[in-house]
């Protein structure tokens, strides 16, 4: 009878082990789809963002919980552009960035190991404008030659398209001087007349447009750079190869945040937060493109037109930097 008891004893505390662990009350993994039970090596993560129609995504995924799904903790922080983005990723002040792919090219080619891990956002026409101020003698691309233009970085996105779009409009770019200035801050630059001309991307195209009369000289999404692929999420191989769960988890989560960005209105919706933009001239906003892949075939136009206009010394094969996201 002794043994018979110990037996029960021993079968009731194994149920009772099973079905504590089964509710994860003895922390116990599970591999189904709620937030608290997937398993990634950093559940809060510092991801660098701008004010700008192309992360969207990112804030999109936030406010539907899409991180919360996978185990993960967003904090956006912002910065200045792609280039900024690069220094942040190395010393560890950021573990992703949202960058334009000129910076984070430029950075794998002076030996900064970068890797892709999804896509964010290409060009549409008339998304990607250098303006003027009202009443400028400037009006069209061929006006440019001599004259200054803001960008928000050097050697990025901004500057291979009106490099590319100036050339093919028979303007020699080496006649143009690019300086450096954050989006936010070229409307006031332009009506004030302290620069020629600005390049700016949505939000600032309709608030420029609207609050100082600011006049369109070019779509440097045309001609050479149509359709061009803008931008998209980098880490540096260092964190992606010591946190791989982090990165398919951050894959899975942006690309639901990047799908649901073809929805206009959630976009508008998080835009009045992030780029403090007001309703009605959200409703206004030129968008582009939010791919769903990271398809090399159309990344490598980045490379080669850097190749072309001298931001590139040497072939760089894009598909070396790409991480591959994980199986839906």
């Amino acid at each position: 009878m002794s043994r018979c008891r110990g037996y029960l004893h021993a079968l009731v505390a194994a149920t009772l082990v099973t079905v504590l662990a089964g509710c994860g009350l003895l922390g116990g993994s599970d591999s189904g789809n709620t937030g608290g039970s997937i398993q990634v090596e950093k559940t809060k993560i510092r991801v660098g963002v701008l004010p700008i129609i192309d992360n969207a995504q990112l804030y999109i995924a936030i406010k539907n919980g899409y991180f919360n799904e996978v185990g993960l903790e967003v904090e956006p922080v912002p910065i200045q552009g792609g280039a900024a983005a690069v220094p942040g990723l190395v010393n560890g002040g950021l573990d992703f960035s949202f960058g334009n792919w000129v910076s984070f090219v430029s950075a794998q080619s002076k030996g900064i190991d970068l890797k892709l891990v999804a896509d964010g956002y290409q060009a549409a026409p008339k998304m990607f404008m250098i303006m003027t101020g009202p009443n400028s003698p400037i009006m069209g691309p061929r006006d440019l030659a001599g004259k200054t233009i803001a960008v928000n970085t050097f050697n990025n996105i901004t500057e291979l398209t009106t490099r590319a779009v100036l050339q093919a409009n028979d303007v020699d770019p080496r006649t143009v001087r690019f300086i450096e200035l954050p989006f936010p801050d070229m409307e006031s630059q332009l009506s004030q007349k302290k620069i020629d001309a600005a390049f700016l991307v949505e939000p600032f195209i309709t608030r420029a447009s609207k609050q100082i009369g600011a006049m369109p000289v070019v779509d440097t999404a045309s001609g050479p750079t149509a359709s061009i692929p803008i931008a998209g999420y980098a880490a540096t191989g260092k964190f992606a190869a010591a946190n791989p769960k982090t990165v398919a988890a951050f894959q899975r989560a942006l690309a639901k945040g990047q799908a649901a960005s073809a929805d206009r209105t959630s976009v508008e919706e998080v835009l009045t937060s992030y780029a403090k933009i007001d309703e009605s001239t959200a409703r206004l906003l030129r968008f582009g493109e939010f791919p769903t892949s990271l398809d090399p075939t159309r990344l490598q136009r980045i490379p080669d037109l850097m190749r072309t206009y001298g931001l590139l010394k040497n072939r760089l094969d894009v598909r070396d930097m790409i991480i591959p996201p994980p199986p839906v």
